[in-house]
């Protein structure tokens, strides 16, 4: 008994042990765009981020890094990674050129940075490991929408105007239509009154005027 007491102790102690050893703790809040970051030597960073723009979610979740890449190259978005530290996938967090558009949603999924800060955290996580790294994501964009759990649904302007347009090839077809039948009415009603003319009765035999002679013709009687 005592000895599965002492083993049990040891595993706590060294589960303690681990935690106090954490390395490193990157935390990614999606509503406000921003990184904080923290070691266990003390060190603490904040940074601006893009994540995810509308249509492709940054995943929501904790997890550790699957591997590092110093240098790497998007074949899918045609786009550089520097010190890329991928997490879920192809999801990484690395630093971009689009500096100007931290602070807001404008990537694929993944989590941006400033190129420095981007080398500062791979660093940190090189140096701790990545079994000692934790990555957390929490939160969403209020523009953004999830690419693989819903699809985006098109907004009221786009919805009205497809109406408008479904609404103008209708009336367009409508008039087509009405034209259509005015010129076989006319062309009936020529028809028709040819048909009476041909058929009128001519003038009696004593009368004079325009009369036709058969077969001889058309004159003057």
């Amino acid at each position: 008994m005592r000895r599965v007491l002492g083993i049990l102790a040891a595993l706590i102690l060294s589960a303690f042990a681990g935690a106090a050893h954490a390395g490193v703790d990157v935390r990614v809040d999606i509503v406000a765009q921003r990184m904080s970051v923290t070691t266990t030597d003390g060190e603490v960073y904040d940074w601006k981020i893009s994540s995810g723009r509308k249509g492709f979610r940054s995943p929501n979740g904790v997890y550790r890094p699957t591997r590092l890449e110093k240098n790497w190259y998007s074949r899918k978005y045609g786009g550089a990674m520097p010190h890329s530290v991928f997490f879920r996938g192809g999801y990484a967090i690395h630093g971009t050129t689009a500096v100007g558009a931290l602070g807001r949603p404008a990537s694929h999924g993944c989590i941006r940075l400033h190129p420095a800060n981007a080398a500062k955290l791979f660093a940190l996580v090189k140096k701790h490991g990545s079994g000692q790294t934790k990555i957390a994501l929490h939160g969403a964009a209020p523009d953004n929408l999830s690419r693989f759990a819903k699809a985006s649904s098109p907004s009221k302007a786009k919805l009205a105007k497809a109406q408008s347009s479904k609404q103008t090839i209708a009336k367009a077809k409508q008039r087509h239509q009405a034209t259509s039948v005015a010129q076989q009415r006319r062309g009936g009603d020529w028809e028709t009154a040819r048909g009476q003319i041909l058929l009128r009765p001519t003038l009696p035999a004593g009368a004079y005027g325009y009369q036709p002679y058969y077969p001889r013709g058309y004159g003057w009687r």
